[in-house]
């Protein structure tokens, strides 16, 4: 086994934004607070995400992803060689037409890292002593997802050059959080199920497989249907995706399925063969509350295509969407349920 218990339980990364994090951010755009006070607020809302995972039987602790916006987006201030463009539609409703984009007309890297050494390393000074410890990045479609090639990479029939220089920026920062000794690393591709233009998903592994290259500890890549606003943005089906996605690089192989009605379970028992599966069995876009009951249901489902110890369970994405304590609620549904069915086998 992956981990030393039969079912471990596994968050995908974000978490829920404690309510008071939100004016506090606008008084940082404001300028009205200090870098004192910016440490202490966001050490103390990891501290709550940690505490809340552990409280609730999390195994694999994240640190909530609490210093970045949705996961990626503030990434980008760290890129160097992209140039903010003017987004069409900034009125109404949040969705993915509101999205940064940039347009790259220099070499895109990240000279002085993405910041996550940093976080980890935050997360391991706040984190309790002996709990695993996983943390999440952006893979290379999703950075390139926002990412235009300019005149440096010559024009639109420049994707070729801007992924490779997209996933020597991943792969880098993917290497110096080994180094720094993180022991589940965990690729994020919504950019997979929708890769950028100019790339196909047979592609789009290659890509993932080359950013995942010389990493020496256990990996996991996120395929990820979307949750900005708690909406997906690409079509929610495996059959597409196959057999492409099992030829992925990585241990583990995180997939949704309780948003989806547990459709497509039938995959797992190929997938299986080849990975540990972090099975979705908790519903981010949905207010609705599970009972363990119901969560321990959707479990013994898929256990009828894979092996228990080959499975992990997690949400179907990150928690960022919906308020903390629905994300409460639903996680401690979540390691309830995996306690339940781990008690039966």
């Amino acid at each position: 086994m992956l981990f030393d218990k039969i079912l471990p339980v596994i968050g995908v990364g974000s978490y829920a934004t404690p309510g008071w994090l939100f004016p506090f951010k606008t008084a940082i755009r404001d300028g009205r607070v200090g870098e004192a006070d910016i440490s202490e607020a966001f050490d103390d809302a990891t501290r709550i995400a940690i505490a809340d995972q552990v409280e609730a039987g999390v195994d694999v602790i994240s640190d909530g992803e609490l210093r970045r916006q949705r996961f990626v987006y503030e990434m980008y201030d760290r890129v160097q060689g992209i140039e903010r463009q003017k987004v069409a539609r900034r009125l109404g409703v949040s969705g993915y037409d509101m999205a940064p984009v940039f347009i790259a007309n220099s070499q895109v890297k990240a000279e002085g890292g993405l910041g996550l050494v940093d976080e980890y390393q935050d997360l391991q000074r706040l984190a309790p002593d002996g709990v695993t410890l996983k943390m999440a990045l952006p893979g290379p479609l999703t950075f390139a997802s926002n990412i235009l090639p300019g005149d440096h990479y010559g024009g639109a029939d420049g994707w070729p050059s801007l992924m490779r220089d997209i996933i020597v920026m991943v792969n880098t920062e993917a290497k110096a959080l080994t180094e720094a000794g993180v022991e589940v690393l965990q690729l994020d591709e919504p950019g997979l199920p929708k890769p950028p233009e100019g790339v196909n998903i047979d592609a789009g592994v290659g890509f993932i497989n080359d950013a995942l290259a010389g990493l020496e500890t256990t990996t996991a890549v996120h395929v990820c249907f979307g949750n900005n606003a708690s909406r997906p943005f690409a079509r929610r089906d495996f059959k597409r995706l196959m057999p492409a996605m099992g030829t992925l690089q990585t241990n583990i192989l995180m997939l949704e399925f309780a948003n989806r009605e547990m459709a497509d379970l039938h995959y797992l028992t190929e997938l299986s063969s080849r990975y540990y599966i972090a099975a979705g069995v908790i519903d981010v876009k949905n207010f609705h509350i599970e009972s363990a009951s119901e969560v321990a249901s959707r479990i013994d489902r898929i256990l009828k295509f894979m092996p228990a110890e080959k499975l992990l369970i997690t949400s179907d994405c990150g928690f960022s969407a919906i308020p903390r304590w629905l994300a409460r609620e639903k996680m401690q549904a979540m390691a309830a349920a995996a306690a339940l069915v781990r008690k039966e086998l």
